[in-house]
């Protein structure tokens, strides 16, 4: 299909053994041990009744197929009961000629029970079993025994199979409820890769795309309910078994503390320290850098602390948080990178600085901000030509609904400073206390987002989670209290926040979920969090970490990724990137649907989801039908003629490239537009009402796309309309409603998105406007700061979702002639 074009363009800039020797195994006489004595008569009738009764149903099960859905060859599955002493009848369930194929087996359930085995059965092979027990009833063999009898003689009975029957793990891990969605190893069958892939899409079944191969077996992991995979089972022949997905922590953290080092060992011996001079700085609690996952990425000169007193190292007051947050965002979750054998280069290194006290000590919290100046301030000194990454999930909670204050301002400041720009990530903090299911996102949207994570000019990262799976037996009967896909239990949000803050979170990550019994509040328990370093290996090397803590590493392991692969791009530009590549999941994505286009509701929901989960190939590459230009560029906003009061000055209009030939071509065929235009405020944090003479920002930048129907000199029009009409407070402007989220993008700092339409009408939305509307350098001139540049990212991406279609190499190709026009 044409949208598994590889994600492998860049973006578009606008302005590259053994000795062998025989062996021969020696003869073995092996005696078969005695078959069950039988009734040939009643267990010939008995098998012949349950085996048409079974067949009867896969027909019935076939002619009710859905034939959107059916893929591979029509049959069905059966499940086959065998004494437990009668192993050696398995393998001849199978009959390769028959192209019936043993899939799974079920151990006894009980001492004494049998084995069950499951068989997939082509249609055309529907009378092989029946024929095979006619001939035991009725033929014998030259030696006077039933026909078929190692065969027959073995089998108990026979039923139509179902999901549950490909099941081969312990009993008590498979769901209690048929719609549970879970994470579930799906073991397909030899050549059944593109047709389970397929009929997931249609059913909607979330996969990774990695896969494990073994011999005749391909292994994906996919989340699904017990409901769709007996639609799987009843429409395909892809499946031979079910497993639970089990690569999560608890197995790890079930090691013990030798063990764990063992494991430790092994990852080591894959890992490549860091080649490049692009670090992660973890402001929190300290890290122990002596940790042997910490130690080839954290060097001694790059261990920080703000108080000598206290020391660079992690402590039992914090248990051991910044370590927890080093190793995660060096490694991200360190279940898969264990578990796996490929190599492990570091694409960036680590630095800490130490900004959380000893028990017996505390901060002035009213200091934080300065506090967070001076923790940058040393990592800076040591390395000041080092690209970098800063990453504090330290918050305080504090009710100003959006408002900023001292320390948030600090952070904005620190992001604006014109002579060192900085990209800072921040948690939007926790939900305290105890959480019920039934508070699951009514808590999130009451409870607002931390200070300082109200910051403009950060990246404000929230978590959700896709960690729904209870494997660990101390806790059968216990459930998510997250849906897949959804915000994670304890992520704060904006929803109640007055409609002028910016939205947050901009982005969530996952943070892993809570379960919960039905009668007790949700706790975090090992399966539902992340896998990362613990700050004593003497004692042990892995722990867990989830919340908010956990979504801002990821997130800053993902601007450390971005910053070493492209390393010439503005702190801005890989904020930009990062809410760019973001997509809403299917759940997030239900909930905005269901709005019917609603844009309050539509809003709602952005505060509380950002703009979703981003994806690291999205941020950096492109595709044929998927392709992505970025504008670096700078205006400035304001001037002052003579005495007159100062006013606008630039804007800049940019021409796209746009392929409007292969764009005419796909005629009515829906495509996609999105845009992202980030930039850095200088904040004025005063709290004076927030009136125009007393703005929190600057300045403000928006953008604008021309329509398909206007022509070049219309579209600046309406512009110098749109910024007026800000200026005035005056109507939305002309066209916001042809987007998902209209003038409400124009909050904070950072705006993106979305329109959709018909791929002949984008072919005339081949320019973008950026426009300068007011702020505090236009309203205190007095403050010497009208002639200021602005500088800013733009990033716009077209796909043509599903088309077969080279938009890319046109673009590329337009390049050569300048996009930017003057105005």
């Amino acid at each position: 299909m044409a949208d598994d074009f590889p994600r492998d363009r860049p973006h578009i800039h606008l302005r590259n053994n053994g000795l062998r020797e025989a062996y021969r195994r020696p003869n073995q006489r092996i005696e078969p041990s005695p078959l069950p004595a039988r009734d040939r008569a009643a267990h010939a009738a008995a098998l012949s009744q349950a085996i048409e009764h079974a067949v009867e149903g896969g027909r019935q099960q076939i002619a009710a197929r859905d034939p959107q859905l059916s893929v591979g060859v029509p049959g069905f599955y059966l499940e086959i009961d065998l004494p437990a002493s009668e192993r050696p009848g398995i393998d001849q369930l199978a009959d390769r000629r028959q192209h019936i194929e043993l899939v799974a087996v079920q151990e006894p359930a009980q001492p004494g029970g049998p084995i069950t085995a499951s068989v997939f059965v082509p249609q055309r092979a529907e009378a092989h079993y029946s024929r095979k027990v006619e001939a035991y009833r009725n033929v014998d063999t030259d030696r006077g025994r039933p026909r078929n009898e190692p065969l027959v003689a073995r089998m108990e009975t026979v039923r139509l199979a179902s999901a549950r029957s490909l099941f081969t793990d312990a009993a008590v891990l498979f769901p209690q409820t048929v719609d549970e969605q879970v994470w579930w190893e799906v073991w397909l069958r030899d050549g059944c890769r593109e047709n389970f892939e397929r009929i997931a899409q249609l059913l909607n079944i979330t996969l990774r795309a990695h896969a494990v191969r073994f011999p005749e077996r391909l292994v994906m992991l996919a989340l699904a309910s017990v409901t769709t995979l007996d639609r799987l089972v009843t429409h395909s022949d892809v499946v031979a078994e079910l497993r639970r997905a089990k690569d999560t922590p608890s197995f790890f953290m079930g090691l013990g503390g030798a063990e764990q080092r063992a494991w430790s060992d092994d990852l080591l011996q894959r890992v490549t320290a860091p080649q490049t001079d692009v670090a992660v700085c973890i402001v929190d609690s300290g890290v122990r850098r002596t940790h042997p996952l910490i130690e080839p990425a954290l060097a001694a000169q790059d261990w920080h602390t703000i108080n000598p007193a206290w020391g660079s190292d992690d402590t039992p007051a914090w248990n051991g948080h910044g370590t927890r947050m080093a190793g995660l965002g060096l490694y991200g979750d360190l279940v898969p990178i264990l578990a796996g054998d490929d190599p492990v280069p570091l694409p960036f290194r680590l630095e800490s600085v130490r900004i959380l006290p000893p028990e017996d000590q505390a901060n002035d919290q009213e200091l934080y901000g300065a506090i967070t100046g001076e923790a940058i301030a040393r990592a800076e000194f040591q390395a000041p030509n080092r690209r970098r990454a800063i990453a504090m999930a330290v918050t305080s909670a504090n009710p100003v609904r959006g408002r900023p204050t001292s320390w948030s301002s600090a952070v904005d400041q620190l992001c604006f400073e014109e002579d060192q720009r900085r990209l800072i990530v921040l948690s939007a903090g926790n939900i305290g206390g105890d959480l019920l299911p039934a508070d699951h996102l009514t808590r999130n949207d009451l409870e607002a987002v931390d200070d300082p994570s109200q910051a403009w000019n950060a990246l404000t990262v929230g978590a959700f989670t896709e960690k729904v799976d209870i494997v660990d037996a101390d806790f059968a009967g216990y459930a998510p209290i997250a849906p897949a896909g959804e915000l994670s239990p304890r992520s704060r949000t904006s929803v109640v926040w007055d409609r002028q803050w910016p939205v947050k979170p901009d982005v969530v990550f996952e943070g892993g979920n809570l379960a919960h019994d039905g009668a007790l509040p949700g706790e975090a328990i090992d399966d539902l969090q992340i896998l990362t370093t613990f700050y004593r290996p003497e004692l042990r090397h892995f722990t867990t970490i989830g919340d908010t803590s956990a979504a801002t590493a990821q997130a800053a392991r993902m601007a450390g990724q971005i910053l070493s692969a492209r390393p010439g791009l503005w702190p801005e530009t890989v904020r930009a990137l990062i809410v760019h590549s973001a997509e809403w999941t299917a759940a997030m994505r239900a909930h905005i649907d269901a709005c019917n286009g609603a844009k309050g509701q539509i809003q709602a929901l952005v505060r509380r989801y950002g703009y979703g989960v981003p994806d690291l190939g999205r941020a950096l590459l492109s595709t044929l039908n998927d392709v992505t230009l970025i504008v670096e560029d700078e205006l400035q906003p304001f001037q002052r003629e003579g005495g007159a009061a100062a006013k606008t000055r630039d804007m800049a209009l940019h021409r796209l490239p746009w392929p409007k030939e292969q764009l005419a071509a796909l005629g009515s065929a829906q495509v996609e537009l999105r845009a992202t235009l980030s930039y850095f405020i200088e904040p004025n944090p005063g709290e004076r009402g927030w009136t125009r003479r007393h703005r929190y920002a600057s300045h403000g930048l928006r953008f604008r796309v021309k329509s398909a129907t206007e022509t070049v000199d219309e579209f600046r029009a309406r512009i110098n309309q749109a910024a007026r009409e800000e200026e005035e407070e005056g109507a939305p402007a002309a066209g916001a409603e042809e987007w998902l989220l209209g003038t409400f993008r124009d909050r904070g700092s950072l705006h993106a998105d979305f329109w959709s339409g018909s791929a002949a009408d984008l072919a005339e939305r081949d320019a973008i406007g950026v426009f300068p509307v007011g702020g505090w350098w236009k309203e205190k001139p007095y403050l010497e700061r009208l002639n200021a540049l602005a500088r800013y990212a733009l990033i716009v991406t077209i796909r043509a979702p599903g088309a077969d279609v080279d938009i890319f190499t046109p673009v590329e190709a337009a390049v050569t002639v300048p996009t930017a026009v003057e105005t």
